[in-house]
């Protein structure tokens, strides 16, 4: 395809792409904090001092508050709790459930990150160094959107030159450290997206080839075109798509 929209013109700017990766994975970060109760669970004596740490007044008595033992006059005896240098006590500043992580990010910085995303897809150079694809950009094609077989996708895309790259991400290895214990063993390299302007059925076709996804053009975000905050994804682009790109003026 020779004429391309202008966001395909758009110089690549991974500052920008990072800041708007970042915003979107800021809104998917689950809230975690300590229970408000945790440590504070007992019934516990504190004696406000009078004079704290002098001498024979309030008899020497520390500021922890403790569970009563045994009480004699002023003087009490027990084990300390609920405070922060404690046995079973409260953390000192525990991780607060109420804080809010999201990163907000302009519209304009937004819609540019986008385009910048869209024209580092067109560039050979920066495609080059994540995938294993060596020809012309942007790989555009026809009639992607009613492609409904798994098997009709992997062809398709195999025509297109994507053999090696679809090989590549194929491979899957076991994660290092601690995420292979906590439901996260496998991790897999990210392959080509397709992009079309209608889904009638080739997302569930695309679900089922590792390492491939497919997003509507109108849905696209600086996540599915550079993953990682890194531009240079292979993309494949239905005709369709690249058209309504151009005539709805997306992202501008």
């Amino acid at each position: 395809m020779t004429d391309l929209p202008n966001q395909f013109n758009e110089r690549v700017r991974p500052d920008i792409i990072k800041r708007a990766n970042l915003s979107i994975k800021s809104k998917k970060r689950q809230q975690y904090g300590a229970d408000p109760e945790a440590g504070l669970r007992h019934v516990v004596y504190w004696k406000k001092q009078q004079n704290a740490y002098r001498g024979q007044k309030g008899k020497g008595m520390s500021r922890t508050p403790r569970k009563i033992r045994v009480r004699r006059g002023s003087q009490i005896y027990g084990d300390g709790a609920e405070a922060p240098n404690t046995v079973g006590g409260r953390t000192a500043h525990p991780p607060k459930s109420q804080k809010d992580f999201t990163e907000e990010i302009n519209d304009k910085e937004r819609r540019k990150a986008i385009r910048s995303a869209i024209a580092a897809t067109a560039d050979e150079e920066l495609v080059s160094e994540k995938h294993d694809y060596e020809g012309d950009l942007p790989l555009v094609e026809e009639d992607l959107s009613g492609i409904q077989k798994t098997q009709e996708l992997k062809e398709t895309l195999e025509d297109l030159g994507l053999e090696d790259e679809l090989d590549r991400v194929s491979e899957k290895k076991v994660r290092g450290g601690m995420g292979a214990n906590r439901g996260r063993k496998y991790v897999r390299k990210v392959g080509p997206l397709v992009v079309t302007a209608e889904d009638e059925g080739i997302s569930d076709a695309a679900s089922n080839l590792a390492g491939v996804e497919h997003s509507k053009v109108d849905q696209l975000n600086a996540e599915k075109l550079a993953p990682g905050a890194t531009p240079g994804r292979l993309t494949v682009w239905s005709t369709k798509a690249v058209e309504k790109l151009e005539e709805d003026g997306m992202y501008q």
